[in-house]
């Protein structure tokens, strides 16, 4: 990780605004990495604040629908539970019935874990794939365009939770990881894959995460207990999308809602 990182911020004042700052967000990073290199990879997370987005991002009275290439996009996943993906609880579901349902993607441009499998192997699988549609070789990591990341009210993001082995993990892309105090397994990318990508972001609302929020980016370094923290982007700049709620223990804002944190680790 590098010594020195760039957070901006932006605050919006509801869920509704919170929504269309995230979509606006996601089209404008696409439309340049497709601008920049033909073509956007993206991996998203789950929750009910990226469905509130993808909702929006699917509605045909809304302009973003039609301002996204559709043509020229994949979408990937941040990490997966291991539920089939018909369960409720699958992130897949949710981003098909929120999002995939209404827009014209192609089945080959939606990369799923396979939840259903056995946890190792669901991983395996997907680095797997990964390794064949970015073409990687040896030891090279993937270079997602944008990844879309969430935090827990326990600071964890992705599935790397609090003190759990994923937290440790930096020679693989994808691993499994068992949540003890969830006793559930999870597939998730590891933070070296998350931390290469061109540009990440988290989406976060809710008063609920504004102490944790606060902890993670201006608080004493400890990623073990804290996750979030490891997310550290090889571009030194990391974006923050949150509520007011949420954003309630950060530094004052600019005029437009904005703020940045200068942060040395």
């Amino acid at each position: 990780m590098g010594s020195r990182l760039k957070v901006t911020y932006c605050i919006e004042p509801d869920a509704v605004s919170l929504a269309r700052r995230a979509v606006e967000h996601l089209v404008a990073q696409v439309k340049a990495a497709i601008a920049a290199r033909g073509r956007a990879r993206i991996a998203i997370s789950g929750g009910s604040t990226p469905k509130a987005a993808f909702q929006l991002l699917a509605d045909p009275r809304q302009i973003w629908r039609h301002a996204m290439p559709w043509d020229k996009l994949d979408i990937y996943w941040v990490d997966e539970r291991c539920v089939p993906p018909d369960d409720p609880d699958s992130n897949y579901r949710m981003t098909r019935e929120a999002l995939l349902n209404y827009v014209p993607l192609k089945a080959e441009q939606i990369h799923r874990m396979e939840g259903e499998l056995d946890p190792q192997v669901a991983a395996s699988r997907y680095e797997s794939m990964l390794r064949d549609t970015f073409r990687l070789e040896g030891a090279e990591s993937p270079r997602f365009d944008v990844i879309a990341l969430g935090m827990g009210g326990d600071g964890h993001t992705a599935s790397l939770f609090p003190y759990s082995a994923a937290v440790h993990e930096m020679g693989r892309l994808v691993t499994a990881n068992h949540v003890e105090n969830k006793d559930a397994w999870r597939i998730t990318l590891t933070w070296p894959v998350i931390n290469h990508a061109d540009s990440v972001f988290f989406l976060m609302g809710g008063a609920d995460k504004a102490a944790r929020i606060h902890e993670v980016f201006l608080g004493p370094r400890d990623p073990e207990r804290l996750p979030s923290q490891l997310i550290w982007p090889s571009s030194g700049i990391l974006t923050l999308i949150l509520d007011k709620a949420a954003a309630a223990l950060l530094p004052a804002t600019d005029g437009e809602g904005c703020g940045v944190l200068e942060i040395e680790r």
